[in-house]
């Protein structure tokens, strides 16, 4: 058995799906810690610093929801990527998740292959990040306007820190990298996601907005029936 020092994360209230992933995760090499709520959750993801975090949505005390809302408002854990597991399949309930910075769904029941191969190809994009490709510093400014940290995935912008969420920075980034380039739909989920990841056709939607709200809303134009691009000077 090939070993991982990838530290996984799994927060279920159910005890045969904790054992069940940890049985298969571990099998493939990962480091696994367990907890039952979300509360617990967020105490071993602070003590563990795990890579990847894999969230049930309901739970007790705290739901899924919540708990990667309070996560991802956690600076120290460095931008683990986190995943919902979830029975639940309305779109509701999955905007609410990409709302507060999850990076991926995946629907129970799953087969264990599927599950393997997911988060091996999320975390080999979170190893090889999208930011390599632009250049070489530690802050990328962009028109005076932005200052973009890579290392610690915020933007400093009117000298304030925005934090964002992996998906969300590397979109930034993607737009940032070529100023007026229209991105087609295609392109980012190729560029962000990986072809071999699948995610809902709103996900770009609703990364989108999640930016927009944080930096304004005129800097990233939608470009109908194609995608978007981002402006260096919005009106």
């Amino acid at each position: 058995m090939e070993t991982s020092n990838q530290t996984i994360l799994l927060v279920d209230d159910e005890d045969d799906i904790l054992e069940f992933l940890s049985y298969n995760l571990q099998k493939n090499g990962y480091q696994v810690v367990t907890a039952k709520d979300g509360e617990e959750g967020i105490r071993k993801a602070l003590k563990h610093k795990p890579d990847l975090i894999i969230l049930d949505v309901m739970m007790p005390k705290m739901d899924g929801i919540e708990t990667c809302d309070q996560l991802r408002k956690l600076t120290e854990l460095g931008n683990p990527i986190i995943i919902f597991l979830t029975a639940r399949s309305e779109d509701y309930s999955q905007i609410a998740g990409y709302d507060v910075g999850a990076d991926d769904y995946i629907h129970k029941p799953i087969k264990p292959k599927i599950l393997i191969s997911k988060i091996k190809s999320l975390l080999r994009r979170s190893g090889s990040p999208l930011t390599s490709s632009v250049p070489e510093k530690e802050t990328l400014v962009i028109h005076d306007q932005f200052v973009i940290d890579k290392e610690r995935y915020l933007v400093i912008k009117d000298g304030k820190e925005i934090i964002l969420p992996k998906k969300e920075f590397e979109l930034l980034i993607l737009f940032t990298t070529k100023i007026d380039k229209v991105f087609t739909r295609e392109e980012i989920f190729s560029k962000v996601w990986g072809n071999d990841v699948i995610v809902g056709d709103r996900t770009i939607d609703v990364h989108i907005r999640k930016i927009r709200e944080k930096i304004g809303n005129d800097y990233i134009q939608t470009i109908k029936g194609i995608g978007y691009k981002f402006i260096n000077t919005p009106s």
